[in-house]
This record gives C-alpha cells, structure tokens and sequence, in this order.
C-alpha cells in the first residue's frame, strides 16, 4: 500500500486504521469465498482496489471501499441497478464489508486517449444514452439539491468576500441550481461523475462506463461532469470557448437536450466543483477558469 493511500484512510481516525489493518483479511474472505485470486494492487488512492483473476481464468477487478463511505454504498447499489448496461458488470458484492468484484474492462483504453474532441464527445453521448434507469422511491441515491447546498455554506463561510472564488461567480451558480432544480424533470439514476476517463474500451461490448457515483438527477444534469475533462487535455488549451461551445452544440443534438439547459448545467457543476477543489486536495484553478469560460458562453 502506498503512502498516499494510508495517508488518505487515516484521515478517518481510529477507524481508518482498523481498516487498514482489516484489508488483508477482507481479501482472504474474498479470495475463499468467491474462489478468486487476488493480484498486487493499483496505484491506489481512497478505496484498494487490485486485479483478481477467477476460477475460471478470466480477469475481475476487487474493490474495497471505506466501510462508512456513503458514496461508496451508492456506487454498489447504483451498479445493481445499472445491471451492467452500459456500465461494468457487478459480479459479486459484500456490502458489509463495503467489498465489490467487477468486471476487468480489456483492452481497458480511456476515451481520454482519443485525440479527436468531436468523436470523443459523441461516444460519451451513445454511453448517455445507455445508462440512465427510472427510480423508485424510496431510494438511497444522493440528490443534485443535495449536493448543491455546499455551495450556499462556501456562501456564508465566506460572506465578506475573501474566499479563493469569485463571489459573483458562485452566487450566480447558486441562483443557476435553484431554477435548474426547481424545473427539473424527473429525476433517473445518472451516472453522477462520466468523464473521458470514466468510460473505457472492451473488446466485447464497445465503451463501458466504470465507477457510477450513483445520483438521482434528470438525463441533462449527466453532461455536467464531462464538461471539464480531460484535464490533461483541456488544460494545455489557451482558448477553451471553441472547444466547449462545439461540446455543447454536439451534446445537444446527439443527446435531444435543450443548449441553454445543458451550458447551465455545466456551468453550475462547475463551479461546484470549484468549490469542493477549495476544501481538498485539488486545485480550484481548472474548475474555475473553465466555469469562467461558460460563463462568457452564456453571456
């Protein structure tokens, strides 16, 4: 186990620790249980997260999540529910342990590797199209209102104006959530994080999406994440307004999804994004500058 990755767990206290210290035996339940053979970890980073090769010789992937991980809890349920359509294949789950076995995607390319924008985009689009599932209530899926209200707390811890974001900016993000909220249409399970590097190739069943954060949000919210991404790429790209305003324009007539509601959800994640980047170990700087960009979009 790296450092980073200890680190990351220890942040939980007491518990983080006893986890640490459970993952060895987590895998041998596993290994016995489920007649896997577990391989030396990814570069890990919050969950462990490792190769597995089953019985049968064909190749899975074994995640262990923090037991009191909320997110975690709801990628398993969204992955259930996704029922491997368009999404990697759940093959075996201990929720109690907060443990998964899923698919290994082969030959596993990222969409980010696509030098191409516009056939990036329109293949993120077909895996859109895929995904999404019709909820039932009551269910355990995080809600955008939910995560929209972090940016009414940067509001007030920073009310005087000192905080490291255009005050502008996220007041007109917050006005942008209640109006996009409020005229939501009904709500489906949304991926919640698809991004060029959340969506890799199989040899067998074309582009899959991998790690669902699992949220309750109407079908247009699902372009919010990708907007930014990928971050390598958009990064070393002096003037964005080109680039994302043909996203946009792309998303809207593959997908059937009114522009101005998609640049609104954009923008408004974005800046969200920005956000949460203020509270941890990223920089709110690519957030910003391409919320920035949206906003001059929208103008």
């Amino acid at each position: 186990m790296n450092e980073h990755f200890k680190n990351n767990a220890l942040t939980w206290g007491k518990q983080g620790t006893d986890w640490l210290e459970r993952i060895p035996a987590i895998i041998k339940e596993c290994e016995q249980k489920w007649d896997i053979r577990v391989r030396e970890p990814f570069v890990l980073s919050y969950n462990y997260v490792a190769p597995a090769e089953l019985s049968n010789g064909s190749l899975a992937v074994l995640k262990i999540g923090f037991p009191g991980d909320k997110e975690f809890k709801t990628e398993i349920e969204a992955l259930e529910l996704f029922n491997g359509e368009g999404v990697c294949k759940l093959l075996e789950a201990d929720k109690q342990n907060s443990t998964i076995l899923i698919e290994k995607i082969t030959p596993g390319i990222p969409l980010s590797s696509i030098d191409n924008d516009d056939e990036a985009t329109k293949i993120l689009t077909t895996v859109i199209k895929k995904i999404h599932k019709p909820l039932s209530e009551p269910h355990v899926f995080i809600t955008v209102e939910e995560w929209a209200t972090d940016i009414p707390v940067y509001l007030k811890k920073y009310k005087n104006g000192n905080g490291p974001l255009p005050m502008t900016l996220v007041n007109k993000a917050n006005d942008l959530f209640k109006y996009l909220i409020a005229t939501s249409a009904e709500p489906v399970l949304v991926h919640g994080d698809l991004h060029h590097d959340n969506v890799l190739l199989s040899a067998d069943r074309g582009w899959i999406a991998i790690d669902p954060k699992g949220v309750a949000a109407e079908p247009a919210y699902e372009v919010a994440a990708m907007i930014r991404n990928p971050y390598q790429k958009l990064k070393n790209i002096k003037d964005l307004e080109p680039l994302l305003s043909r996203r946009i324009a792309i998303l809207a007539e593959e997908l059937g999804f009114n522009r101005q509601r998609l640049l609104d959800w954009c923008f408004a994640q974005t800046v969200l994004s920005a956000v949460w980047n203020t509270e941890g170990e990223k920089s709110p700087e690519h957030a910003l500058r391409v919320a920035q960009v949206l906003d001059k979009m929208n103008a």
